[in-house]
């Protein structure tokens, strides 16, 4: 019988920490089907995983093309109505799933769902990867509700709601199986980072919604395959949000928003230069680069999405400001500060989600 949950964990050398978080997924999960998908790990993770979790199904991708083709590969061979994506750095807490369920089980329209993600080495503090949900402005760059660039928040109880967001984090993200494999999974030329802005993107375009959940937390370690200024981390970040941006704007949108976005990681390249980490500002430069090589195929593929999906150039949850110029020149550091409340009215409460 299919399961309802399915708690899916991409490995790739990670057998430290799967000795270290996954005894709390295996414990607080219920009846969930937890399964650990190995993207080709050249350490002991395998045999680690078959001899000390006989109990999770073990899939062993034949290819290691990253993390959206990791999991779009691993998926293929899981089948639950409710797929959860978990990174292996995370530490889940009891009944962590269920208020999740419940909420996909009560509105069709949602289609993923994240929980509110804390700091594991600062608990009391929202983490950078997801915090208390995700939004983008008006030219694709993305911040959090509680995370604005590399300032996160401590947690309260103004991040118990549960409402809507633009995107969920790939960390912890639950979204439907048939809305997954509808959209086609993730887009396999991300490789990785932002590719689950991308779906959640295409979510919304098809007429879904994307929602956090405050009743469930977990806690996690980030930066488990690519630290915080990894310059890798840096390129595939920008060359994907420019990605994002061109696959999902409007037309006529694009006409100012794209040299607009590319003046502005412009000036980014120069400050990280200025700012002496020029491995970065190589990055960037490199992330333009090839931005612009692989056009054709952009297009292609913008064309394709086109035929199927609608495009939404206002939903209520995407920031129509600027987040580089509020951030940077107005120096709002809060979330709170951008004035920016998407849907209070459909902000739901932590009991019955009425």
């Amino acid at each position: 019988m299919t399961k309802k949950v399915a708690v899916v964990i991409l490995n790739y050398n990670g057998r430290a920490l799967m000795e270290k978080f996954l005894p709390s997924v295996t414990d607080y999960s219920g009846d969930a089907e937890i399964v650990v998908v190995d993207n080709r790990s050249t350490d002991d993770s395998v045999d680690f995983l078959r001899e000390r979790f006989p109990d999770v199904r073990l899939i062993v991708n034949e290819e290691n093309g990253g993390f959206a083709k990791g999991y779009n590969d691993g998926l293929k061979h899981v089948e639950a109505e409710y797929y959860m994506l978990l990174n292996s750095d995370v530490e889940v807490t009891p009944g962590w799933l269920d208020p999740i369920v419940r909420l996909l089980d009560s509105d069709h329209e949602v289609a993923a769902v994240q929980p509110k993600i804390l700091s594991h080495a600062e608990p009391e503090k929202l983490e950078y990867a997801g915090a208390a949900g995700g939004y983008i402005d008006s030219l694709a760059y993305p911040f959090c509700r509680g995370r604005l660039f590399d300032h996160t928040e401590k947690d309260s109880e103004t991040y118990a709601d549960t409402r809507p967001v633009f995107w969920a984090t790939g960390a912890a993200l639950m979204v439907r199986s048939d809305v997954f494999r509808q959209l086609g999974g993730f887009d396999e030329d991300f490789f990785a980072h932002m590719e689950e802005v991308d779906l959640c993107w295409r979510i919304h375009r098809m007429g879904r919604k994307v929602y956090y959940c405050g009743e469930s937390s977990v806690y996690h370690v980030g930066g488990g395959t690519l630290a915080q200024g990894n310059p890798r981390k840096t390129y595939l970040n920008f060359r994907n949000s420019l990605s994002v941006l061109y696959l999902n704007t409007k037309g006529r949108h694009l006409l100012w928003k794209m040299p607009l976005r590319l003046g502005l990681d412009m000036v980014a390249a120069l400050r990280f230069f200025g700012g002496g980490v020029p491995g970065d500002g190589k990055a960037v430069l490199k992330a333009f680069r090839d931005f612009t090589l692989s056009f054709a195929e952009h297009r292609k593929k913008r064309k394709k999405r086109k035929k199927s999906l609608a495009f939404v150039s206002d939903a209520p949850t995407q920031y129509r400001g600027l987040i580089v110029f509020d951030y940077f020149v107005r120096k709002k550091s809060r979330f709170s500060d951008l004035g920016f409340q998407s849907e209070e009215k459909n902000a739901r409460t932590s009991t019955g989600f009425s």
